[in-house]
């Protein structure tokens, strides 16, 4: 029996939508705050939705930080969906003096301020292609996807970089390091391409067991 992956429950994002996602795969998925958990799934999702600082202060309030981030570097999969992936850099500029988890270099950015584009960037847009890591075997360049954010996120290591969008600048929309994963759009509500991606991302799961 294939055994359920763990989406991290800290009290923030709709996690019934990812949970769904996978389970339409044919993958089992639990939401779960169990640390025991967590440490023992064969992948981990760290989702995410709101603000940075209300999203960093859940995580550490729940005890979750450092299960996620012995998760991140265990070499299971590891997937990061909207704030989720912004936690995973070191600051954000929406909540100054709240750190990040700190597993990637750089920081979180506003998008600036543009007459011609509204802040949320919130909608479909496509994404392009710079690295293909094993979650985007399936997508291809230029593929559509749904973002809801006002973030964006600017590594330090340039290397990590999978995907960009453009929203009136080039903006990193994926990043890949290792085993780790993390989109700042949704793929639970991307529809063929987003279960594509999520299907790329189960691979990396069998290809473990």
């Amino acid at each position: 029996m294939t055994r359920p992956l763990a989406i991290v429950d800290y009290g923030v994002g709709n996690l019934r939508s990812a949970q769904k996602a996978f389970e339409c795969l044919g993958q089992p998925a639990e939401i779960t705050s169990d640390p025991d958990r967590i440490a023992a799934a064969p992948a981990v999702v760290l989702p995410g939705q709101g603000a940075f600082g209300t999203c960093m202060q859940n995580l550490r309030s729940t005890g979750l930080d450092q299960p996620v981030l012995a998760a991140a570097r265990s070499g299971r999969p590891f997937l990061g969906i909207c704030v989720g992936m912004q936690l995973l850099f070191e600051e954000s500029e929406e909540s100054p003096g709240e750190p990040g988890l700190g597993l990637l270099g750089g920081r979180v950015v506003r998008f600036p301020r543009d007459p011609d584009r509204k802040v949320p960037h919130m909608g479909w847009n496509q994404l392009r292609v710079v690295r293909r890591v094993p979650a985007l075997a399936e997508v291809a360049d230029g593929d559509w996807v749904y973002f809801v954010h006002s973030y964006h996120a600017q590594p330090t290591d340039p290397d990590v970089i999978a995907t960009t969008t453009s929203y009136g600048v080039d903006f990193v929309s994926s990043v890949g390091r290792d085993n780790v994963f993390a989109g700042v759009f949704h793929p639970e509500k991307s529809q063929r391409v987003g279960l594509s991606l999520l299907r790329g991302f189960v691979r990396t799961i069998t290809a473990r067991t």
